[in-house]
């Protein structure tokens, strides 16, 4: 993704479920934000920033520099976590961002619950890689709180007459959100009973209720365009592989990834995708790589 450095405020939160806070992050560095666009110059709906944390009691430098901070001692180093733009709204120059938060845990979102406005916010990006084809004959579009954001953003910018088949999986009910999309989008919300790091394997990984949603679920004539995006086991191990080898979906046509690992931070999940891209790096198997390139950003 880009390097650049891009500076807002905090300008208010909302607590919109549960388990999910947005932000509404804005002020004079609005408009230095360059929303990403894809070839045909339309606006990517996966459009993603990483938020940049500095280790307690050091200030952002400003000179900062992503690739000269990793030669820094551990506990200098900045922490960076990824999510997805939900919106831009230029006419309020404001920029959206959910974060779904569990409590205390992790880093971002115990911030994002409790952060007050004015505070000064740094990211890097934004990166993306999707967009809703307008030609496909339909969409499958699948994910879990992480991926729900670029999901919603992906709905909204259907055609009015576009087929989709969506699946999400949340908590319960009360984390379900009113979402903008065609009448020809069929959208079934699929409660786990708690937190995705909450509950037991039973209702996770290859046992998520997203899993079997998908795969039961009824396929449509002609190649869709998919989108499905979550916790990697669920994602990456499950769907993916019957995406793209039991439907035959083609690459080009499928964007799917896991956005976080179950039991892992980001940086942890980082050390991960670099371990897993090296083992399929070294395959002989032709092609047995290729779905190392949809891992989390």
């Amino acid at each position: 993704m880009a390097k650049r450095v891009n500076t807002m405020t905090v300008l208010r939160r909302e607590q919109i479920t549960p388990h999910m806070v947005r932000l509404f992050l804005g002020g004079d560095g609005f408009d230095d934000f360059v929303p990403a666009v894809g070839k045909d110059g339309r606006a990517e709906t996966d459009m993603y920033v990483k938020l940049i944390f500095m280790p307690e009691g050091m200030e952002f430098p400003d000179d900062f520099d992503p690739r000269a901070s990793r030669s820094l001692p551990p506990e200098q180093q900045p922490m960076l976590r990824t999510y997805t733009v939900r919106r831009v709204d230029a006419e309020r120059r404001e920029l959206l961002i959910d974060v779904v938060v569990h409590g205390d845990q992790g880093l971002a979102g115990p911030w994002a619950a409790s952060v007050e406005p004015g505070t000064t916010v740094h990211f890097l990006g934004p990166g993306s890689g999707y967009h809703p084809d307008p030609a496909a004959p339909w969409h499958l579009l699948a994910c879990d709180e992480a991926g729900l954001p670029a999901v919603a953003a992906a709905l909204e910018a259907l055609p009015a007459d576009s087929v989709a088949r969506v699946f999400i999986e949340v908590a319960g009910p009360d984390d379900e959100l009113e979402l903008s999309a065609p009448a020809g989008a069929e959208i079934t919300w699929l409660h786990r009973g708690g937190g995705a790091g909450e509950v037991g394997e039973d209702k996770a990984g290859d046992n998520a209720p997203l899993v079997a949603a998908v795969r039961e679920a009824a396929w449509l004539e002609g190649e869709p365009q998919v989108f499905i995006h979550g916790e990697a086991q669920a994602v990456m191990h499950n769907l993916r592989a019957y995406v793209r080898k039991e439907r035959g979906v083609s690459a080009a046509k499928a964007s799917i990834s896991g956005y976080w690992r179950r039991g892992r931070t980001e940086e942890g999940f980082r050390q991960w995708k670099a371990e897993l891209r090296e083992t399929e790096e070294g395959a002989e198997k032709p092609g047995a790589g290729q779905w190392v390139n949809n891992l989390v950003r």
